[in-house]
């Protein structure tokens, strides 16, 4: 069984499975998930708790088992929770893993709590992981997208007796908030307890924050990862692509990891628009290319605006680019790696904004 996070609330109110997977990169999502899970379970008699981390290729599997298996001294009832933070428990833990979820099922005397990283596809698609998910509950615990964002925030200060003004200026607000946490929720949540902190809500003030107060409180601590950059170039939002690489820089990513991820883009909306100019309908041209998810509404579009002229130009400044952040230089381009990749993202940026009017004459690039 698969569910969300924000599914497992009421998930566990009818009732408590005995195996429950939680995987993803979120610290304070996994976290809050297993809080729950682990107060449903005291509720339920669950009276003592075992935990296990997974380190190294000679870490010792039989000591899991015999945990599982074995009673308790203190409560008829235990939990044994199995952390694994690299994802990957060899081939030992593999066939333990398949033992603990064949042995979980019907086993109401214990429940077992594995928790994982992120996971690619060939994880997901592993026996052990398939095994787990197929004998219990699992539960992705990935960061907030960045549309949610706003409105997880605000059920946060409700949940503080905060709000924040109605109408235009609290969305406004929401998303100042939204730009400054964007990807850390653990430091979303501790923002919000300051400014519970700070302005705590009374009678005189009904708990409502001005745009002021939430400007003047709240730091910048937003992290960025390099994959989501795609899909702010790909939705034509210029500043946040201008803050998202800011903020990229000043965290230490890469120059050739972030020209990869645009000069993919660029390369991938290259091969479907060939494949539906030789007569590829254009859901078939998208699957054949692994294009899935919000990048395949991006490319459905985006793709009509696009001609060979502006693909054509867009090409030459991803291979003018690769060279720049390479250490070569280029005519008519910055110097600066960074400053080059801005503008290879700005170019396809405006060229996705659908409220933008597209570039009259080939080679016109965006300052």
């Amino acid at each position: 069984m698969q569910l969300s996070a924000q599914q497992l609330g009421a998930h566990l109110e009818r009732g408590l499975k005995s195996l429950y997977v939680l995987h993803g990169d979120d610290p304070l999502l996994q976290q809050e998930s297993l809080d729950q899970i682990r107060a449903a379970a005291r509720a339920q008699g669950f009276g003592e708790r075992t935990s296990h981390t997974v380190m190294g290729a000679h870490f010792d599997w039989s000591a899991v088992l015999s945990a599982s298996q074995s009673m308790s001294l203190f409560s008829d009832k235990q939990i044994t929770e199995i952390r694994i933070p690299s994802g990957k428990p060899g081939k030992e833990g593999s066939t333990a893993l398949q033992q603990l979820a064949e042995s979980a099922a019907g086993d109401e005397g214990n429940l077992t709590i594995v928790l994982l990283p992120h996971l690619d596809k060939a994880s997901k698609s592993s026996a052990w992981f398939m095994a787990l998910e197929g004998q219990g509950v699992s539960i992705a615990v990935e960061p907030m997208e960045r549309s949610a964002l706003p409105q997880w925030l605000a059920t946060r200060l409700a949940v503080v007796g905060l709000r924040v003004e109605s109408g235009e200026q609290g969305q406004h607000t929401l998303q100042f908030f939204a730009d400054r946490v964007e990807g850390n929720s653990l430091a979303a949540a501790q923002e919000i307890q300051k400014l519970a902190l700070r302005y705590p809500p009374t009678p005189e003030n009904g708990g409502v924050l001005s745009a002021e107060q939430v400007e003047a409180a709240v730091l910048n601590v937003a992290r960025y990862d390099v994959f989501k950059l795609s899909d702010a170039v790909l939705s034509g939002h210029r500043q946040r692509v201008q803050r998202m690489l800011d903020g990229l820089r000043a965290e230490g990513e890469a120059e050739v990891l972030v020209h990869y991820t645009l000069a993919e883009d660029i390369r991938a909306l290259k091969r479907v628009k060939d494949a539906t100019a030789q007569g590829r309908p254009l859901p078939l041209a998208l699957k054949e290319q692994r294009i899935w998810g919000n990048r395949e509404r991006h490319f459905a579009r985006v793709l009509p605006r696009l001609g060979e002229a502006a693909l054509a130009d867009l090409l030459q400044s991803a291979h003018q680019v690769d060279g720049i952040v390479k250490g070569l230089k280029r005519p008519d381009w910055p110097l600066d790696g960074w400053q080059a990749l801005q503008r290879l993202a700005l170019q396809l940026c405006a060229l996705c904004d659908a409220s933008a009017p597209q570039p009259a004459l080939r080679g016109k690039m965006p300052a």
